[in-house]
């Protein structure tokens, strides 16, 4: 069997952790095979230990670039957005409509990954992805708000914010296929006063 090149064995690489960060949005990273991993890529289990020591040092990877992407997609609608208001209501629309709430790679990985990541040990390298991926979000949120106030009590609105953005949306994916799942997305546009702001299809969501 002839031996994969450097560069094939970097793309097969980028192919796996790709496909893990999709299927660990969609179900969580502590539901999917390994074996699901590798098929969706195009690859074999046993190649896996080729490319990674261990099932954690690909979970935190995947992870890491699921961040990524979340973080990218917010980005691109702040520097498309004509000002940090619509940035914002932008966002916000977004993340509380229903497209969010299926389980898909689309989901955001704060709520995707925040109950098996509660279940870490405190010291793990997951938990410190996780963290700093949340963290990020946090600091990319607090660019679409004005600057109004001390950056004190920035971060508190955009903690506010983010928190109500947050549990409103992993609540409305518990009560999917229901219509409290929309009463509660909604509810929590409403609160955060962007209920009359829509995407369009120029920004329909990608992350």
């Amino acid at each position: 069997m002839p031996r994969v090149s450097r560069q094939q064995a970097k793309l097969n690489r980028v192919a796996i952790v790709e496909n893990a960060a999709r299927l660990f949005r969609e179900r969580g990273f502590r539901n999917i095979p390994l074996s699901e991993v590798m098929s969706s890529s195009g690859l074999t289990l046993g190649g896996f230990y080729g490319h990674f020591e261990s099932r954690e040092a690909l979970t935190n990877e995947a992870c890491n670039h699921a961040f990524e992407q979340a973080v990218q997609f917010w980005r691109q609608l702040i520097d498309g957005a004509p000002n940090k208001e619509t940035a914002r209501k932008l966002i916000i629309t977004d993340y509380l409509s229903q497209h969010r709430v299926q389980k898909s790679e689309k989901t955001c990985p704060v709520v995707a990954f925040s109950s098996e990541v509660s279940q870490e040990d405190h010291d793990s390298i997951i938990n410190a992805t996780y963290s700093d991926g949340l963290a990020k979000l946090l600091g990319i949120y607090m660019e679409a708000l004005d600057e109004v106030s001390s950056p004190e009590e920035l971060r508190q609105q955009a903690l506010n914010e983010y928190s109500v953005m947050i549990g409103a949306l992993t609540l409305a994916r518990a009560a999917r296929s229901t219509n409290l799942s929309e009463e509660i997305l909604k509810n929590a546009r409403m609160v955060l006063g962007v209920d009359d702001v829509q995407l369009d299809s120029r920004n329909s969501p990608a992350s």
